[in-house]
């Protein structure tokens, strides 16, 4: 294969369909569907997206940062998930993924 070809679709476990890529030579099609503008949010509905809310602007029964009074902080040691869970900081990766045996050192950060 020369020097420069375009590959996408590598499968890390043999068989299991592709996660990295899987040696298809060529390139996705639609390519520039990332760049586009939309323009204005019911072009986003039209997709199925939803809006996004700061939780700071919710009321205390709707997320942990929600309440007070006028533009009140966080209020905790740590931002929170809407279920309370710690938003930052916290390892979200299983203890025993199947592609641990291909990360050969930590990323830095």
């Amino acid at each position: 294969m020369p020097l420069g070809t375009a590959i996408h679709n590598i499968e890390i476990t043999l068989g299991k369909g592709g996660q990295l890529a899987r040696a298809v030579i060529g390139q996705v099609g639609n390519v520039v569907v990332n760049h586009k503008s939309l323009g204005r949010a019911g072009s986003k509905r039209w997709l199925g997206k939803r809006p996004v809310v700061r939780g700071v602007v919710m009321n205390p029964v709707d997320h942990p940062h929600g309440g007070g009074e006028g533009r009140a902080p966080i209020g905790r040691k740590k931002p929170t998930t809407p279920w309370g869970y710690p938003a930052l900081g916290r390892r979200s990766r299983k203890r025993n993924k199947y592609s641990d045996n291909l990360i050969l050192r930590r990323r830095s950060k």
